[in-house]
């Protein structure tokens, strides 16, 4: 990834909030703004019954492409649900055309795809699902496959629950 410097059409980066992302592609298709939103087939958690559903690939991120002028700049980060755009101090970091290529040929492909780790040790969190939902802890560590350990201080006390990682959401720096 590299800062932009230039006026020439580029791919970056959004963070969306929590769930928000098909309603930010949405919404940019909507403005003629070209997006890419890599989806994966993955099997439902529900108790009650079991199928496949597609969900994004990168939760929270999705890619627009952009020469970022000013107008459309203000447009895509209007956008409902967008929370802003990826990137340092110097601005938003375009990502390689060949990274979005291949991010479209692995999705292409009707085989697993895994990401690269969630949370790091001391995120911020929140259980957003079950029976510990609107708890807001530190990522301690991941525990056997699919789970995660948070640690919850209380009274000056640390109490860890070992909860699904897909009830976990990491909580942005600002909260």
């Amino acid at each position: 990834m590299t800062a932009q410097t230039d006026m020439h059409p580029a791919w970056y980066v959004l963070h969306t909030r929590s769930r928000f992302e098909q309603v930010v592609f949405d919404g940019l298709e909507k403005k003629s703004l070209e997006t890419f939103l890599p989806k994966i087939t993955v099997m439902s958690k529900r108790r009650d019954r079991r199928k496949k559903i597609r969900v994004p690939l990168f939760p929270g991120y999705i890619f627009t492409r952009s020469d970022l002028n000013a107008h459309e700049r203000i447009e895509i980060v209007k956008t409902i649900g967008v929370v802003r755009l990826v990137g340092n101090k110097d601005g938003p970091i375009s990502v390689p055309d060949e990274a979005i290529d291949s991010l479209r040929i692995m999705i292409a492909v009707d085989s697993p795809v895994e990401t690269g780790t969630r949370f790091r040790k001391g995120d911020r969190v929140m259980v957003v699902e079950g029976p510990f939902a609107g708890v807001v802890g530190t990522f301690v560590r991941y525990r056997g496959f699919g789970r995660v350990v948070v640690a919850i201080e209380a009274l000056g006390q640390y109490a860890a629950a070992n909860v699904p990682e897909e009830h976990v959401e990491r909580l942005p720096d600002i909260l």
